[in-house]
């Protein structure tokens, strides 16, 4: 059974079951994964990267998560009680995660147009804020998304009564599905079949050309320059195979999930889809795209450059700085494709 709302860009969908208690149990084991993946997540990102709206997000969508959890365990585990004179019993569980569910589908787009405007404006300027004064605004900047989306979401007449139509029963327990996040997918998936279509004999010629060699005591990918050949940064067609190359070396199997995903129209609760590996593929998607949109600024003095947490763009832009890296430090290994 499906449900939808004419003024929201989300589902319903009914999850039935035969007993609550099982139902309860494994939301209680997916949130509790969820959380595992994005304490790994965030444990294996960079260190060394400077601090951006996208992971402040990320942070934030992460507690979210865990407070989830928490009032799932409490309500799981004490069957009923009262709270500042509120009586809280098993339905609630499903109450709190129809609430989320539903703030959770509507973030996609915010939270993607928000970074995009975060990384226009890191990029197009030469100053930064004060450390102190950014983390103030990227800090309220999250907190904002986050009370609007939930005002929205408990004041919104349409979505309200859709909430009370659901009479939650023993058997049965509505969880919004996004059409946010499928949408956004899509036009990401699309972007990067394009690119790959326009450049895919370059991108070949570079899988066999690249060499692991160590640059400034870090082991990167190295693009060899051929010797009749003069790189320059403003040159977007030489560009785009080595960022097509090195996203994919990371997010290759990813992406390969949001294909499937997207051709079999999969249906994800929105409290599994927005998660902290979906915002950093989406992270490093709009870095790749802001340095080939404004290759012509990387040789500005002063430019502060977005550092990905997973993927390492260095090697993009080694042949634009040093004509010959062989001669100044020997690859380490050669790749044989």
């Amino acid at each position: 059974m499906t449900l939808s709302s004419e003024n929201c860009s989300f589902q319903y969908q009914v999850l039935q079951t035969n007993q609550p208690l099982d139902g309860n149990c494994l939301l209680f084991l997916i949130i509790l994964g969820k959380i595992l993946l994005n304490i790994l997540t965030l444990g294996m990102r960079r260190k060394n990267t400077y601090q951006n709206f996208m992971e402040y997000f990320c942070i934030s969508l992460a507690f979210m998560d865990l407070l989830l959890l928490v009032n799932i365990s409490v309500i799981f585990y004490s069957r009923e009680f009262v709270l500042l004179g509120m009586r809280f019993t098993k339905y609630h569980i499903c109450l709190f995660t129809q609430i989320i569910s539903c703030t959770y589908g509507f973030l996609h787009y915010p939270v993607f147009f928000i970074a995009c405007i975060d990384y226009y404006l890191n990029f197009s300027k030469t100053a930064k804020l004060p450390d102190k004064w950014q983390k103030l605004f990227y800090i309220f900047t999250v907190l904002l998304i986050w009370i609007s989306i939930l005002a929205y979401i408990l004041g919104d007449p349409a979505i309200y009564q859709s909430l009370q139509a659901q009479h939650v029963t023993s058997s049965q327990c509505p969880v919004c599905v996004s059409t946010q996040g499928y949408w956004l997918s899509c036009f990401m998936v699309i972007i990067l079949f394009i690119a790959f279509l326009a450049c895919w004999t370059d991108v070949v010629t570079l899988v066999q050309a690249i060499r692991i060699t160590s640059y400034m005591n870090e082991t990167i990918l190295y693009f060899p320059a051929p010797s009749h050949s003069i790189y320059t940064v403003n040159c977007k067609k030489t560009l785009l195979p080595k960022l097509i190359v090195c996203f994919l070396g990371t997010w290759l199997p990813f992406v390969f999930l949001q294909v499937i995903i997207l051709l079999f129209k999969v249906q994800i609760p929105a409290y599994i889809e927005m998660n902290i590996p979906w915002l950093f593929f989406v992270n490093s998607f709009l870095i790749a795209t802001v340095y080939w949109c404004n290759c012509h600024k990387l040789t500005l003095q002063g430019l502060v450059l977005p550092i990905d947490p997973f993927v390492s763009w260095k090697c993009c832009f080694i042949p634009f700085t040093i004509n010959t890296l062989e001669q100044i430090e020997k690859p380490i290994s050669i790749i044989v494709c």
